[in-house]
């Protein structure tokens, strides 16, 4: 694996899967997203932790975590193979984990979690074919 690290994120290339992962923040909010070559590209090592999640945000979430004191502390794992995907990162976790049918819901409502609509789509139809 191959790794750029900087203040508050660190980024991974796995070679054995060829794939691009990342990851950001810390207690009060925490990110892990699958990231593409050209956001791996774009991370530079001197990037602070706001502009290293800026260029990650437009990865694929895997795994959310916020404890922000606006409401009760939550996750959200967009993702339930991220920690075999990112055997290397650092999960922070906080409260209670959403439902999967309210992160299926918040998936197809909000445009920011697009990238995540085919992945949930296809594990929804598993699950209904796996309850009967």
């Amino acid at each position: 694996m191959l790794f750029k690290n900087g203040s508050g994120w660190k980024a991974c290339f796995d070679e054995t899967c060829g794939r691009y992962f990342g990851e950001y923040g810390g207690i009060q909010s925490y990110h892990l997203f699958e990231l593409t070559k050209e956001i791996y590209d774009a991370l530079d090592e001197t990037m602070s932790e706001g502009d290293a999640g800026s260029v990650m945000y437009d990865g694929r979430h895997l795994y959310m975590s916020v404890d922000d004191r606006c409401g009760p502390p939550y996750t959200i794992v967009f993702d339930d193979e991220y920690e075999t995907l990112c055997p290397w990162a650092k999960v922070m976790k906080s409260g209670k984990v959403w439902p999967d049918e309210l992160t299926d819901a918040a998936v197809e409502l909000f445009e920011s979690e697009k990238n995540n609509r085919e992945q949930r789509r296809r594990k929804r139809e598993e699950r209904k074919e796996k309850d009967g």
